[in-house]
């Protein structure tokens, strides 16, 4: 029920929930999926291979620097004002120009409104408005991607500040998350297109004499309510859903390439040319997809950085 509507994503640059946090950081970060690895490491959890090597699947998402141009802040859930860099270059890029004044002295209609706007003080949330620049990836993406990434603080007034002082700069993973913790990934899955309901919901292939069909429904439900049921499992669009996994521990966040990039590159990928993190177990969607992580909102077990012995080069 938690899947349903099984329907196409409306886009890759997804909203993300994000969580009060107490702490005065950054609470999310972004990049692009690059592919799979295998990691060794020693465990440090509960479980009977406690202490022991043990070796890992892993996803590398290359995440080149975020810049932040401004911040929003919000009240009630509502977006109550925006405060942009004053850099003309920043602006440029994201699409805002600077207001000009008018010849006769008159205040402009779009300038008494914003000062008729709610004191940001007063405000209950704050976000970063930053930007993520794909054209440092080569992976083909040429324009910027704007998104929101939540901002943590003991109240308002302390997120205001802080963030304030990013505006205009440049954020690293190394800045925002550290190896060991735990995040949440939210992104869009793949696309499988409009498959039956033997592949979309996993039902039973039928014998060959059950009315001559095998890849078909049994049964469309009851007599009574005399429709079909939204639950009842038909053919429709499967993949390319929003998606959000918890809990992707951080192995290794590193800003030397050389030390993940095979010698041929990774498939459909090619070299990672950015910073670089390693969470472990696999993540929704296919490489080159726009992949956001947050703060784990319900962690579990050690948040303390792993002892890794070494991340495989895969040959190809």
């Amino acid at each position: 029920m938690a899947h349903r509507p099984r329907k196409r994503a409306s886009t890759q640059n997804l909203n993300v929930y994000w969580q009060e946090s107490g702490d005065k950081r950054v609470l999310g970060f972004a990049g692009y999926k690059v592919g799979m690895t295998h990691v060794a490491y020693v465990d440090d959890t509960e479980s009977p291979t406690k202490g022991q090597e043990i070796v890992s699947p892993a996803t590398v998402i290359e995440v080149p620097p975020l810049t932040v141009y401004g911040y929003r802040c919000y009240k009630g859930g509502n977006s109550i004002s925006d405060h942009l860099s004053a850099e003309e270059r920043i602006l440029k890029l994201v699409g805002f120009t600077k207001a000009k004044k008018p010849e006769d002295g008159k205040k402009s209609e779009d300038a008494k409104k914003s000062e008729n706007r709610i004191d940001p003080s007063e405000s209950d949330d704050v976000r970063l408005l930053v930007y993520a620049m794909p054209s440092k990836t080569k992976i083909g993406k040429k324009h910027i991607e704007k998104m929101e990434i939540g901002c943590g603080g003991k109240d308002p007034k302390e997120k205001i500040e802080y963030a304030k002082s990013l505006v205009g700069k440049e954020l690293r993973i190394n800045e925002v998350f550290k190896m060991g913790e735990q995040v949440d990934v939210v992104c869009v899955s793949k696309g499988k297109g409009w498959q039956g309901p033997v592949k979309r919901f996993g039902i039973s292939i039928q014998r060959r004499k059950a009315t001559g069909k095998r890849r078909h429904v049994g049964t469309l439900g009851q007599w009574h309510p005399a429709y079909v049921l939204y639950t009842v499992p038909q053919a429709g669009q499967t993949g390319y859903h929003r998606r959000t996994e918890l809990n992707k521990r951080i192995l290794k966040i590193s800003a030397a390439p050389e030390e993940i990039n095979p010698v041929c590159g990774f498939p459909h990928y090619g070299f990672v040319k950015n910073d670089f993190v390693l969470l472990k177990g696999s993540v929704p969607g296919p490489t080159k997809r726009l992949i956001k992580m947050r703060l784990a909102v319900r962690a579990t077990g050690p948040q303390k950085e792993l002892q890794t012995t070494f991340v495989a080069k895969l040959p190809r």
